[in-house]
């Protein structure tokens, strides 16, 4: 359970005048006067504005220290009252700058040295060292506190700029396989109507065919296109080359090529194969060999099994291994299979967006990892044969 920083400070501002009160109640043991209702108010005064000390750490610690000196010079004990300006030194050298952290501990030092005088210490020499030493260190621990923090925040910075352009590249890429796709698309219309053109008027039937054809394929080819213009909107980011996009029918051949790295697969097929748009089976290619490649880094002499199930309005894929689930496996770009992958888990969840898709990537329960892709039917396939039941 995380708290809010405001209510942690109020509870580390009550723990502290706690502590201030108990201490308090000591000062007659100590050889000092009883506290007064006016010293008992200067030791809340000095503690309790420490709940906002996050929030305008300067104005607390010069609060503290103020309510802190002027309890001194009533006469009592000093020690009751000096942890909460200790607290607000280091917090202002936690959040500001080095120049300020620093003129906090002098003040420290100051008001340290001045209780030492008016309660006319014996060893003075013993007092002068505390009022240097402590500041010194809550001064170099608030340095280092704050340091961490601007460290953090650059690592989150530089995380979250990697992440963007790992994004943006896998996109890039991803919208250049799928000109392969749309050129496809274009291909097959531009043959279809010439073969209609040429059989207009001497053979009906084939040309309702060709027209049926060029219909489906220029659907399938502009819901390609708007997918691809929407990722080409990436700026300054070099794609991959122009292969060829693969296709399903290249999964036996996957599966062969990772056999001979010692991972053993079974490839499995269920419901009815049917003609699938050339982008979703890309979509699947693609994440079968980030799966297949990540068993080949993280788990190798793994047995694994790829099992590709079409179902009413949907295409599943799954990915599972009997090898270790633990962490490590994060994603990897594809560089043990010669064709280009994409950037692991990244790559995965882009794609099944692309599609409408959803992905599940873990360890599986009965142990192993899993992969598992389903996509839904296009509406072009549906009405080649996939039956969606409503």
């Amino acid at each position: 359970m995380r708290l809010h920083p405001l209510a942690a400070d109020g509870l580390i501002a009550a723990a502290l005048t706690t502590v201030a009160v108990l201490l308090g109640t000591e000062a007659v043991a100590q050889g000092w006067p009883a506290l007064g209702p006016l010293a008992w108010t200067l030791v809340a005064l000095v503690n309790l504005p420490l709940a906002l000390r996050t929030r305008a750490p300067v104005t607390v610690c010069l609060v503290s220290h103020g309510c802190w000196a002027v309890y001194i010079a009533l006469g009592q004990w000093p020690v009751a009252g000096s942890f909460g300006p200790m607290l607000a030194v280091y917090t202002v050298a936690s959040l500001r700058a080095t120049r300020v952290a620093a003129a906090s501990a002098g003040l420290l030092a100051g008001v340290w040295i001045w209780a030492g005088l008016v309660s006319g210490a014996d060893a003075m020499a013993s007092v002068v060292g505390q009022a240097v030493g402590f500041p010194l260190v809550l001064w170099r621990f608030g340095y280092v506190a704050r340091r961490t923090g601007e460290l953090t925040r650059e690592l989150r910075a530089e995380q979250a700029e990697r992440a963007r352009r790992e994004v943006a590249e896998e996109r890039v890429r991803i919208a250049r396989e799928l000109h392969d796709v749309v050129a496809h698309h274009i291909a097959v219309i531009n043959v279809q109507a010439g073969l209609a053109r040429f059989v207009f008027h001497s053979d009906a039937p084939t040309a309702r065919d060709a027209l049926d054809t060029i219909e489906g394929a220029s659907g399938e080819a502009l819901a390609e296109l708007r997918r691809m213009l929407g990722l080409l909107r990436a700026d300054g980011v070099q794609g991959a080359d122009g292969a060829p996009a693969p296709g399903l029918d290249q999964l036996d051949e996957m599966a062969a090529r990772v056999r001979t790295g010692g991972v053993g697969v079974d490839l499995r097929v269920t419901g009815t194969p049917r003609p699938l748009p050339p982008g979703v089976q890309l979509c699947v290619y693609r994440v079968v060999q980030e799966a297949l490649t990540n068993v080949l880094k993280h788990a190798p002499g793994a047995h694994a099994a790829v099992e590709l199930a079409y179902r009413a309005g949907e295409v599943t894929v799954s990915v599972t291994d009997d090898g270790p689930g633990d962490g490590r496996r994060q994603g990897a770009d594809s560089d043990t299979i010669p064709e280009r992958g994409g950037h692991g888990l990244i790559g995965m969840r882009e794609r099944a967006k692309l599609y409408g898709g959803t992905i599940a990537v873990g360890p599986r329960s009965e142990g192993g990892f899993g992969v598992r892709l389903t996509l839904p039917t296009p509406v072009q396939t549906a009405r080649r044969g996939d039956t969606v039941r409503e």
